[in-house]
């Protein structure tokens, strides 16, 4: 057996570069030498092409992932880890060591290494080409177009004037594809990044989003077009007239695919039943096609991963994508694509910048071509009258860098129309420009101070004749029959109308982007391409029919696509955008067909609790148990019986203010149950009064809190007085063992249990009810009621009311340090404030009781008055 060592003079890793040594040494591959027999036969696994190249995969997988978990709180996207990871593991840092360079990446497994990268690279473009949507490009307005052009005009002249500066040692290459290479590589703008970046950023749905994302998918299309031509140009430097047959076979084998391959994908479409897996050849079929077609564009001179990223492009949007997607999305994101950027980083020299001027044309580049995208975006963007803080962010986002940006590099030294230094310089300007964006653009453009402050964040201080605006949130059709049921039964006329924003939350997943899509409710009747779509369909239409079939109500249908981590984050910008007063979240939990309670998705709890948290008006959580049914009624034959448990405090007030407009329906009956304290907690009380001088203090709020009540609710029988469907009784109980039997023995006949949350309030009404909590977001009263072994048969809604004061920059923040310390510790929010003390009136401070202390404290004596 022959050995490679004897014929080998060079690694990867070494500081003589690669190209130098594949054009100086002949490597032998012995074909036996693939997999080992084992450390015991004597065998260095080493030696062999599979364990060598499991052992790189795996270095290159676990680099990539420690650098993203250390650059994730400076917000940086994945591609600079997997760059940087490269980088490390090459010639420019571990490639330094002989021993590192010759063991772990020597020369011989350079074939193996880069063939995988290229095979991960080439389905990856497909998966590109799959998720694709061209009717993106054709609803690009000319705006977005002008800042494309504008965006791809400026760099690219700079481009082309670096390669002046910077020295062609490439042979036999002219001076046009050297400049045709940097000035593509200058210009581009990574689409699938910058869709991160704005995503992580919170500005996709915003006007300077949608104008970025779309310049980009146009930038992206004209960055192929340039690149195909810079092969072809690459080409016609080795032979005459290369560049002429390039161009026709490309443009004939785009034309096969179009007019052969996509009829004959629209058959397989076809030929499968709607609602059926796809047949396992078929998708064999296409994953093969894939590499056929990457063949064809390879041998044709415009490279691999232009056959597959159009393959891709013509298969029709669906369930067939998304089934391939499936199959795919992970190995191929998550195991391959890293290894292409870090070959990028092993080809990667930074000592072949081994002069101060070279360092100085390097940082030249970063300014002048970062100048130049920015400049070119502001000018357009001023042209159109964008605010000038909102230009120079659209600018640094532009300038983007990744996937393209490699690709490009990658296939330019390929090509051998760049050379090491001229590699290295342009792979340090994607990392610098791509890595500085999030953090500029953090600094320089906050669109939170863009929101005005408007007064109406709660349905209390919402005028009777003015329009309720409400935000439903939906996860499932499910969750569609009772909170329509729920809609109807608040009332819209047309002396008090009502605008709701359905929203549907879709757990971004895979690759797509996140985003905001608002619906036009009239829709053209096409059928839906996938689940997610055919689930925005029936939640369109039976809004839809709901705002048909009821006076006084206008339905505006959105779908917000994000992670849930993040998901409440897009459900609070939309409330405070469309000023909003009321956000209705569905319960983590429905209803089993036994009458218990199960979890959907733990995931739906901590969106709930992340609303509550952030939320800029108040906020009701719907536990489902059947509102009327799963059957839409007509609005005069709506008949709920609705009781509201009033303990006091703001929750308890804002629930009651939403009651109040419930009962104006003429189907509507109204209880209002309020708990009074019993002789014992007043004993208690002022027994702990004589011990106690801080009570002091907690008397003087919650006497002013006790009395806002009592204001509340009389004026609230004084304005229902001949209202004969509204029922007012009061309970009076010493403990929360009373107040559950209480509540347990109402009659069955409500269909609607409504109450508040009760942050801030410590109630000896409720003493011992949170410690066994299991729900802990719905509060003491609202856990027992979604609990499994209570009211199977009745829908309960937990309000919690908007207790903030207005700030300057119109975002909210709980009303007193007292608040805030309770509520953070009611939702075990990790960042809560510690060690709060309130302000009494004489401007002197006292501790505050901790959560769920004895109830031998100040708070009892409240409920003395």
């Amino acid at each position: 057996m022959s050995t490679i060592s004897k014929v080998e003079n060079g690694t990867v890793g070494g500081n003589t570069s690669t190209a130098a040594i594949l054009e100086s040494t002949i490597v032998c591959y012995a074909p036996t030498m693939i997999t080992t027999n084992g450390i015991w036969q004597g065998d260095n696994p080493l030696d062999y092409s599979l364990p060598l190249f499991i052992l790189q995969l795996t270095l290159v997988v676990v680099t990539t992932r420690a650098l993203v978990f250390l650059l994730k709180p400076f917000r940086q996207p994945r591609v600079i880890s997997e760059i940087i990871g490269g980088v490390i593991l090459g010639p420019s840092v571990m490639g330094r060591y002989k021993l590192f360079a010759e063991k772990v990446f020597p020369l011989r497994s350079v074939m193996v290494l880069e063939t995988m990268a290229n095979v991960g690279l080439l389905y990856f473009l497909f998966l590109v080409g799959v998720e694709m949507d061209l009717a993106v490009i054709k609803r690009t307005g000319k705006k977005a177009l002008i800042i494309a052009l504008a965006g791809m005009i400026f760099p690219f002249i700079i481009g082309a004037s670096t390669s002046f500066l910077l020295p062609n040692n490439s042979k036999n290459i002219g001076q046009g594809s050297f400049l045709l290479f940097l000035g593509v590589a200058l210009s581009v703008t990574a689409f699938p990044v910058l869709a991160r970046i704005l995503a992580e950023l919170k500005l996709l749905n915003t006007e300077l989003g949608r104008i970025a994302m779309s310049s980009a998918i146009v930038n992206d299309m004209c960055a192929w077009v340039l690149l195909a031509l810079a092969i072809a140009l690459a080409e016609s430097d080795k032979t005459n007239w290369a560049s002429l047959g390039v161009v026709l076979s490309s443009v004939a084998f785009v034309l096969f695919c179009i007019f052969v391959i996509r009829p004959a994908i629209s058959l397989i479409i076809r030929r499968t039943p709607e609602g059926e897996n796809y047949n396992e050849f078929y998708i064999c079929l296409i994953l093969t096609g894939v590499m056929i077609c990457g063949f064809i564009t390879d041998a044709i001179g415009t490279h691999s991963i232009f056959g597959a990223f159009v393959f891709g492009l013509v298969i029709p949007n669906g369930p067939l994508g998304t089934t391939l997607i499936e199959k795919l999305e992970d190995f191929v994101s998550g195991l391959l694509l890293p290894l292409f950027f870090a070959i990028s980083g092993l080809r990667t020299n930074v000592q072949a910048i081994d002069d101060a001027k070279t360092w100085g044309i390097l940082l030249l580049i970063i300014v002048v071509a970062c100048a130049a995208k920015v400049g070119g975006t502001l000018l357009i963007a001023l042209y159109y009258q964008m605010p000038l803080r909102e230009g120079i962010a659209l600018g640094l986002l532009m300038n983007t860098k990744g996937l393209i940006e490699m690709i490009v590099l990658n296939v330019g030294r390929d090509q051998k129309v760049l050379d090491d230094q001229s590699f290295a310089i342009m792979v340090i300007v994607a990392v610098v420009t791509t890595s500085i964006i999030t953090p500029t653009v953090t600094a320089i453009y906050k669109p939170a101070r863009r929101f005005v402050s408007y007064k109406r964040r709660t349905i209390q201080k919402s005028k009777p004749d003015a329009e309720m605006r409400m935000l439903a949130c939906i996860h499932t059709p499910r969750n569609v029959p009772t909170i329509i049921n729920l809609l109807e039964a608040s009332h819209p006329s047309k002396k008090s109308s009502m605008c709701v924003y359905a929203l549907h939350l879709v757990e971004l997943t895979g690759r797509a982007s996140a985003m905001l899509i608002v619906h036009n409710t009239r829709k053209s009747g096409r059928p839906a391409l996938n689940r997610t779509q055919a689930q925005s369909d029936h939640i369109i239409n039976a809004f839809e029919n709901y705002e048909q079939h009821v006076g006084g109500v206008s339905v505006q249908p959105l779908t917000a696509i994000s992670p849930y981590s993040t998901m409440h984050e897009d459900i609070c910008n939309l409330a405070e955008d469309k000023r909003v007063a009321f956000i209705i979240v569905p319960f983590h939990k429905q209803q089993t067909v036994d009458g218990g309670m199960e979890a959907t998705n733990p995931a739906f709890r901590m969106v709930n609790q992340n609303v509550l948290a952030n939320a800029p008006c108040s906020v009701g959580i719907l536990v489902d148990r059947g509102l009327g049914g799963s059957t839409r009624v007509a609005a005069s034959h709506i008949s709920h019986h609705i009781v509201v448990l009033f303990f006091g405090g703001p929750d308890d007030r804002e629930a009651l203010s939403y009651a109040s407009r419930m009962a104006e329906h003429q189907g509507i009956t109204l209880t209002i149950l309020r708990f009074l304290p019993g002789n014992d907690v007043a004993e208690q009380s002022v027994n702990h009064n004589n011990n106690d001088e801080r009570v002091l203090t907690v008397i003087t709020d919650n006497d002013r809190d006790k009395q806002i009540d009592d204001e509340f609710l009389s004026d609230f029988r004084l304005k229902n007085v001949s209202n004969k469907s509204i029922v007012y009784t009061e309970k009076v109980v010493n403990n929360g063992e009373e107040t559950v039997a209480v509540i347990r023995a109402l009659d069955s006949i409500y269909d609607l249990y409504i109450i508040g949350r009760g942050q801030g309030m410590v109630s000896p009404l409720t003493t011992g009810l949170t410690d066994w909590s299991e729900c802990p977001e719905l509060g003491a009263i609202g856990d027992i009621l979604a609990s499994s072994d209570f009211a199977a048969t009745v829908s309960v809604l937990v309000v919690q009311q908007y207790v903030g004061v207005v700030n300057g920059d119109g975002l909210g923040t709980p009303d007193s340090p007292a608040h805030q310390t309770e509520y953070y510790n009611s939702i075990g929010n990790p960042n809560r404030p510690q060690q709060m003390h309130p302000t009494n009136r004489a401007g002197t401070t006292q501790p505050i009781p901790q959560r769920g202390a004895n109830n031998n404290n100040g708070f009892n004596t409240n409920w003395n008055s």
